[in-house]
This record gives structure tokens, sequence and C-alpha cells, in this order.
């Protein structure tokens, strides 16, 4: 059986983290914003964890996590029900195939263990989306995909519970970032290492498309301030591993509990 033509670059995905990691701290505001709202969403929850893990293509040196996962390959070899806890952080949505690895995640955990994920959903950076599409069409008579297609909310419940997840919860948080220029926001972009991983050659941007791209965004996503604006939209997930009595979910701030200190509890 012929198998379809991946989508990301592995390899190319592993150079842009690489380089982002020497400079993580200078790019890390988005993902401190996500990782303490996944800490505050594990507060709500009354259960205690003997083994958690974190998976991350980003370091944490302030989580100081036995466990630590770096590269998100690695899920591929979780035992079956050997955790409590999983927690996942901005990398799902370069994962080739997401229902698989959701799949491994559930029957990683224990009856009544907990998976809480974050990952960029698709609305994030349409506004770039759109600019490049319509500088390189007008300019070039035609666009390459340049930002790759991002999950859709109303899909991850889906997702979640055909993975075998119970109680599945999927929403969403939306964060606009404000840029001096469109070269400050690509240049922030790949700090992060989320840079253009799609398989396949890239064409590099020429200089009058991003000339144009950047006229068409102060036109469309300009502000009152002379800055663009870009959007990143968080989604996360939630679900759990059947067991008999399933607790419900809580509301927030309903318990308080340390994810640092669950985490650090993985031998």
């Amino acid at each position: 059986m012929t198998q379809p033509p991946r989508l990301f670059d592995s390899a190319r995905i592993a150079r842009f983290r690489a380089r982002a990691a020497r400079k993580s701290d200078e790019y890390a505001f988005l993902r401190e914003r996500v990782w303490d709202d996944m800490v505050s969403r594990l507060g709500t929850i009354t259960r205690s964890f003997d083994d958690g893990l974190l998976a991350s293509p980003f370091a944490m040196p302030d989580t100081q996590v036995p466990g630590f996962i770096t590269q998100h390959e690695t899920l591929a070899a979780l035992a079956p029900q050997s955790l409590d806890l999983v927690t996942s952080l901005l990398h799902l949505h370069w994962e080739e195939d997401l229902p698989g690895t959701l799949r491994v995640i559930a029957q990683a955990l224990r009856p009544n263990g907990v998976f809480l994920g974050a990952l960029f959903g698709e609305r994030t950076l349409h506004e770039l989306r759109s600019v490049l599409l319509q500088a390189e069409s007008e300019l070039l008579g035609g666009a390459q995909a340049r930002i790759i297609p991002f999950a859709q909310i109303r899909d991850l419940g889906g997702l979640l519970q055909g993975a075998g997840f119970a109680l599945p919860v999927a929403d969403v948080e939306r964060i606009t970032v404000q840029y001096s220029s469109l070269m400050a926001l690509l240049h922030d972009l790949r700090g992060m290492g989320q840079s253009n991983p799609l398989a396949g050659p890239v064409r590099p941007l020429r200089r009058d498309v991003l000339a144009l791209a950047e006229a068409l965004y102060r036109d469309q996503f300009g502000n009152d301030q002379g800055r663009i604006v870009a959007s990143f939209e968080i989604v996360h997930i939630c679900g759990w591993a059947p067991h008999e009595g399933q607790q419900q979910p809580l509301k927030p701030g309903s318990a308080q509990v340390s994810l640092k200190e669950v985490l650090g509890r993985k031998t």
C-alpha cells in the first residue's frame, strides 16, 4: 500500500528546535504564558499523581522534571499504563499522526489518569498566512504554503474520544501580540523554532514579496499605534483514562496542586 506523502520535514523541525534552544529564554513569553495556564488547569483536579510526564520541544530548565521529554518522538516509546499524568506543551501541532499520538498517550495512562495538552489552533497566524498568500499570488502568480494547517477545535474533542479518552474537553484561548514590523514577527517565529516545517523545497521569500506583504499587513491588520498584530490561538485539551466512578472536571480555582511537584515525583 502506497504511503501518503509526509506533511512535515522532521529533520527541518529538529534544526529549528536546536537553533531555538540556543536562545530559548529570549523567546519564552508565549510558552511561559501557556505553561502558567496549564499549571492553573491542573489545579482544578483534586486527585493525586504518582508518576507524571511533561512532553515539550522546549527547554524548561525551571521545571527540573525527571522524565522530561525534549523530543516529542519519544512519546511513541511510552509503556502502556505507566503514568498517572501526561502534559504536552506546544508540540502536538507538529505531529504527523495526531490521532495515533493521542492513542499512545491514552494507552500510557493508568485508569483515571489525566492528559492535559496545549497546541496551536486554526486561527494561529491567520494574518500572516493571508498577507503572504496575497503578496506571492500577486507578484508570482501563485503562492507556496508557508504556515502549517493547524487543528480545528471542533475536531479535537472527537480525536480525544476516538483515542480512548473519557470526559474529553477542548477550549480556546486567543492571544494577540503586537509587532513593529513583519520582519520583527518573522524574527520572533524563528527564535521560537516556529519557522516553516512543511516537507518539500522551500522557496525563499523575495524582497518585493516581503515589501508587499508588509504593506498589506499594515493595511489589513495594523492598529492605531502603527504596529501590526499577530494572533496565536491556543487550544487546551483534556482527557481522562476511563475508570469506574470517574470524577467530573471542577471549576478553575476550586483546588490547588503544584504541577512541578507532581511531575517531580517521576523516578
